[in-house]
């Protein structure tokens, strides 16, 4: 670097230089340093950045009524804060989402942005930090160990909204097509074997109520997310935070972010516990699951298309084969599959992650972090591309259906009150060896004329 490129900036072990036009400092550049893992930094989750800035606005109202902070300096760090929060300054937040120090690193450039931007606000050159400084003023009364996992919860609460609304629509779409196909007959199967007579509407309003569940089940962990522990500052003992600052700082933040934050009911167990990234983690895996059995299934019932079910047409969205011409891949379904592997993997990460914590703190609320969001971030699009392009376009094979409803000989299944188990048997039986229709079989075991085993198989479905 030139000299009239980089500022020189100073810690406690020593000297670096600091690209000029970075809103990040030094900080910062030793965590950029020290984590080359993921390639992934944090501003590649807004929700977490926009987080961290809230807590910072919070903290700085909190800090200005309780006469902690100048207000020109207080004004200076919220207009920095409104910035980031608007969707600015994100490429400025540059440390890797893996990293030691149990997300000090975050912190800290969250800090150094806030404290830069501000001090542009005041039109003073960045680096001035005797003018704002990015812990005695930005990080005032806080620490890593309660912003940080605050910041999280908010981010994880704001992926869970956006994903509710995604599952909601796609339950939708799927109710849709249930009522689209609700007097379409079809052969029901357990362990890939024919069953008995059902609806292929149905079966697809199966998988809407599938999602609706979890759609609910969401919704119940947002109150355990938003129980911080902010205000406890270390490990719950609330150092250098001044009387008062807790219940200010709830109540802004609160008031900020528009989400109904509660405080910590026990700030020393809110330090180390993670038991809430475990519940979330755990219903993004219930969601994942569900999502990749109803893909699972879709590809089932949509394969062939010759010599496979072939009972419906998914929406070809592209070639399939370099070497086979004509083949349409179900490649949407295959990705939700595979976003719940990612999603399944990561839920064993956060648990390990949750019960390794050690003493009064929990070091690895990074990769927590990275787990949860990256899994909310993958569903939540997993979600939206099954809908728009699968579901919404789904077609039933009316005629492939109707041949197989009318051969089944599951529907037997249905006489066994009328003519019993044994008579029912000997009837499939027999059927399944000569390839005759059900019907014929069932007469011929049965005291049953031809019209009356029409009649109650037409009503087994």
């Amino acid at each position: 670097m030139t000299a009239a490129s980089f500022r020189v900036e100073r810690d406690s072990l020593g000297e670096l230089r600091v690209p000029a036009d970075a809103y990040w400092g030094i900080h910062t550049a030793r965590a950029q340093e020290n984590f080359p893992i993921s390639d992934t930094p944090i501003g590649r989750h807004p929700a977490l950045v926009e987080a961290l800035a809230t807590v910072k606005q919070a903290a700085a109202a909190a800090n200005l009524e309780l006469g902690l902070l100048p207000a020109a300096t207080a004004d200076a760090i919220a207009h920095a804060c409104e910035r980031v929060r608007r969707g600015e300054l994100h490429d400025q937040f540059v440390v890797d989402v893996i990293q030691g120090g149990a997300g000090t690193s975050s912190n800290m450039n969250a800090n150094e942005v806030v404290a830069n931007a501000a001090l542009e606000r005041l039109g003073l050159s960045r680096g001035r930090y005797d003018v704002v400084h990015p812990i005695d003023d930005v990080n005032r009364s806080q620490a890593t160990n309660d912003v940080y996992p605050t910041a999280i919860r908010i981010a994880v609460t704001r992926g869970i909204q956006g994903l509710r609304a995604e599952l909601a629509g796609l339950a939708g779409a799927f109710a849709d097509r249930g009522m689209a196909f609700g007097a379409i007959g079809k052969v029901g199967r357990t362990q890939l074997q024919d069953a008995v007579p059902m609806r292929l509407g149905d079966e697809f309003t199966a998988f809407a109520v599938a999602i609706r569940e979890d759609v609910q089940r969401l919704e119940e962990v947002v109150p355990l997310l938003l129980e911080c522990s902010l205000g406890g500052t270390a490990i719950g003992t609330g150092v250098t935070a001044p009387q008062g600052y807790r219940e200010r700082v709830l109540n802004h933040l609160g008031e900020l972010s528009g989400l109904p934050i509660t405080a910590a009911a026990h700030l020393f167990e809110a330090s180390w516990d993670t038991s809430a990234f475990l519940t979330a983690s755990s219903l993004l895996r219930r969601c994942a699951v569900k999502l990749s059995k109803i893909s699972s299934d879709l590809r089932l019932l949509a394969s062939g298309p010759q010599t496979g079910l072939g009972e419906i047409r998914l929406p070809p969205r592209q070639a399939g084969s370099s070497i086979m011409p004509g083949k349409v891949n179900p490649v949407i379904p295959e990705t939700i599959n595979q976003i719940a592997f990612a999603v399944m993997g990561a839920d064993v990460t956060v648990g390990i992650a949750g019960e390794a914590g050690q003493l009064q703190l929990n070091a690895f609320e990074p990769v927590i972090a990275h787990s949860l969001l990256q899994s909310v971030a993958w569903l939540t699009n997993g979600a939206r591309i099954l809908r728009v392009l699968c579901v919404d376009g789904i077609l039933a094979n009316e005629e492939v259906l109707a041949a197989n409803a009318a051969n089944a000989v599951g529907a037997v299944t249905a006489l066994v009150p009328v003519i019993g188990y044994e008579a029912a048997a000997r009837a499939a039986t027999q059927a399944l060896r000569t390839g005759e229709p059900i019907a014929d079989a069932v007469a011929a075991h049965a005291d049953l004329s031809g019209a009356d085993v029409g009649r109650l198989l037409a009503g087994a479905g």
